[in-house]
């Protein structure tokens, strides 16, 4: 940039670029080495996220019920760029990885260790290919988000005991929160979730909320977690949700909102969570496929799961975009034979940037 710009100008501007300019622009000078590599500029390329490249990463299995992972440029070019990205090689030493969520270009996998009674987690930035692995203590399901304030890591650990024969006498939840900057966990005492609440399916997380699908005795609800203020939330759904079976209903993310699909037959409700006072939902549309959604595009065009019409099961499924003005199908192109997907959708930040990979317990 010329040295006739303010550098803090300059600053401003090196915010809104892409990562890989950024590794780039290290080598110009000491000067914009030193703000690229600092905490609060890193912090604030993040807040600009909205602004970089997003990917869709695809995770899905073969009939060997191997897991794979592959990633797309979400832009005009989709499907052509697509790129498979170097897993962090812990992650393919755990049994049953799941892609638990995406925030602020982190990406947090969770699975079991070789003897099935630890959890571990994976805190991984594609983007920069840092990761960071941490150990989950007891038997528990996890939420992860990155708080908007502090731009901190945070991962949520909630472990419930049931008495099945008296669910009235079940123990009420043990929430722990663990934060990258301060590399522990600790208990939370307070604002914690029913004790009658489960909790099941997809996480979904916003920039502020991780939000997880959930049953109360006697209705269906979300349940979400504040990442700044660290306390939950019972949300209620119309009752044309609420009353459903549970298995009727999935959640996912559509753009920067918690959708709610509710399947009936060939139908698909497609439901969005507005952030008002009443944290009203509003069906925004309805698809009529035989096919299940796995996500969506930042456009909110829906990626489909597809069967192949053959009856050889071999032949695996395809991953499909439709976009609706076009009513073409772009399928995203797999190896192998999947039969399964999982899509998430990520920012490029800095976020883990000069740090070494590491375990944390």
């Amino acid at each position: 940039m010329s040295d006739n710009i303010p550098f803090h100008i300059q600053e401003e501007i090196m915010k809104r670029l892409p990562v890989r300019s950024l590794i780039q622009f290290r080598c110009v000078s000491k000067a914009w080495k030193s703000v690229i590599d600092s905490s609060a500029f890193i912090a604030a390329h993040s807040i600009h996220r909205h602004t970089h490249p997003q990917h869709l990463l695809v995770s899905y299995q073969d009939p060997i019920d191997e897991v794979n992972y592959v990633s797309f440029v979400d832009d005009h070019t989709l499907p052509q760029q697509r790129s498979l990205p170097i897993v962090p090689p812990f992650i393919k030493q755990l049994i049953h990885p799941k892609v638990v969520g995406s925030s602020h270009g982190l990406i947090c996998f969770f699975g079991s260790d070789f003897t099935f009674t630890t959890g571990m987690a994976v805190l991984w930035n594609p983007s920069i290919r840092k990761s960071i692995d941490v150990v989950v203590p007891g038997r528990s399901f996890i939420g992860f988000g990155v708080c908007p304030v502090t731009s901190d890591p945070k991962i949520v650990s909630i472990t419930q005991s049931w008495d099945y024969q008296n669910i009235e006498t079940s123990y009420p939840c043990k929430v722990m929160v663990y934060t990258l900057s301060s590399g522990k966990w600790r208990n939370l005492s307070t604002n914690l979730p029913p004790k009658r609440l489960s909790s099941s399916g997809l996480v979904v997380i916003t920039d502020q909320y991780i939000y997880w699908r959930a049953e109360v005795p006697t209705h269906n609800a979300i349940m979400s977690f504040d990442l700044t203020h660290e306390n939950f939330e019972v949300i209620d759904l119309p009752d044309s949700l609420a009353c459903r079976e549970f298995g009727d209903l999935y959640t996912y993310k559509l753009r920067e909102s918690l959708a709610m699909l509710q399947y009936k037959e060939n139908i698909c409700n497609v439901w969005t969570m507005d952030h008002g006072v009443q944290r009203s939902f509003t069906k925004l549309f309805t698809i009529k496929t035989p096919h299940e959604i796995v996500g969506f595009r930042k456009t909110g065009v829906p990626i489909m799961h597809v069967p192949n019409d053959d009856d050889d099961d071999d032949e695996g499924s395809k991953l499909v975009v439709y976009e609706p003005n076009s009513e073409q199908n772009n399928v995203l192109e797999m190896t192998g034979s999947p039969f399964s997907f999982y899509v998430k959708s990520y920012m490029e930040t800095l976020l883990l940037f000069g740090r070494c990979d590491s375990t944390s317990y």
